[in-house]
């Protein structure tokens, strides 16, 4: 069989882009992600809907979207919109935008990455029910457990200690207490 060099395909990575009108303005929206920014747009959305070890389906929902329309537009937002993210879904859910701009994303893409989100979750919370996990996890605390307890130590006074033993006694009718 002979070789061929990837050179030789003269391959370039696809930048094609799909545009649509919303109130008057040009709203450019990327027909493929790098893999980089697919990889950050699902982690940074488990991370955002993640709640004591479970994940939230409405914010889940909800962050996949949005975390869509910042990466797949042109659309851009202040760091005070930013701020707020559930009001800015909501604006944008509420006036179409985001059903709009997801008739411009290719099908497989959407597909693709809803599939990694839900296997990513599968995965972290089947992981997060082993034991390795809650070994990490104690193994990953203790420092700061152990710094607490450090200055839990170096801060006791024992003349305190002293008087609410004393006061308890007192209150107990003067009988010593163990």
């Amino acid at each position: 069989m002979a070789k061929v060099t990837f050179t030789n395909l003269k391959l370039k990575k696809l930048n094609e882009i799909k545009t649509f009108e919303f109130n008057g303005q040009n709203i450019e929206v990327k027909q493929y992600l790098d893999s980089n920014d697919k990889y950050d747009l699902i982690m940074i959305t488990l991370q955002k809907s993640e709640e004591n070890g479970i994940y939230n389906p409405f914010k889940l929902d909800l962050y996949f979207h949005l975390h869509l329309v910042f990466m797949y537009t042109n659309l851009s937002f202040t760091e005070k919109q930013k701020e707020n993210e559930l009001r800015l879904y909501d604006t944008l859910k509420s006036n179409g935008f985001i059903d709009l701009m997801l008739e411009y994303i290719p099908t497989t893409e959407y597909n693709d990455l809803i599939t990694f989100m839900e296997e990513i979750k599968h995965d972290m919370l089947e992981y997060t029910n082993t034991a390795g996990a809650v070994l990490q996890k104690v193994i990953n605390d203790l420092p700061r457990n152990a710094q607490i307890a450090k200055d839990i130590v170096e801060s006791f006074d024992k003349e305190k200690y002293q008087e609410v033993v004393s006061f308890a006694e007192a209150a107990n009718g003067n009988r010593p207490i163990k």
